[in-house]
């Protein structure tokens, strides 16, 4: 069994070895991007074609796309009048490889996990109690 510093450690060293990663999580963390790549998985389309289905103003797709696009995970050329995105699948490969490197522990439950942090956050701090990051032992 893996304690958790070394896990922590072998975090921060996957993290560093793979760059991009914080850009390209940053840019899956939003519902309306992860909606536009779902879009694009289907074929390129015209910025125009992507803004349709949203409640929001082409400016503010605009920066969306600007932010996939940085993370990797689209890009944007422009043909005729019109610029188009598209999908970019391998970006998700970084993701994907840093990802399966959590293979290698035991599986964990998420209900058990979500529960333990239900408790954890609405328990009350005893006045004693001091809260640390296992990672800086």
């Amino acid at each position: 069994m893996v304690d958790d510093c070394a896990l922590f450690a072998l975090i921060r060293a996957m993290s560093r070895r793979i760059p991009n990663l914080d850009l390209l999580f940053a840019a899956l963390a939003d519902p309306t991007r992860r909606a536009i790549l779902t879009m694009l998985l289907e074929d390129d389309m015209a910025v125009t074609d992507v803004a349709a289905p949203f409640a929001i103003s082409l400016a503010a797709i605009s920066k969306h796309l600007a932010i996939l696009a940085e993370a990797g995970l689209i890009s944007q050329e422009k043909r005729g009048r019109l610029k188009w995105c598209k999908l970019e699948p391998t970006a998700m490969r970084a993701a994907t490889t840093w990802m399966q490197g959590f293979g290698q522990f035991e599986p964990l439950d998420l209900d058990d996990f979500e529960r333990f942090l239900q408790a954890e956050l609405t328990a009350p701090v005893s006045s004693g109690q001091v809260l640390r990051d296992p990672s800086v032992e």
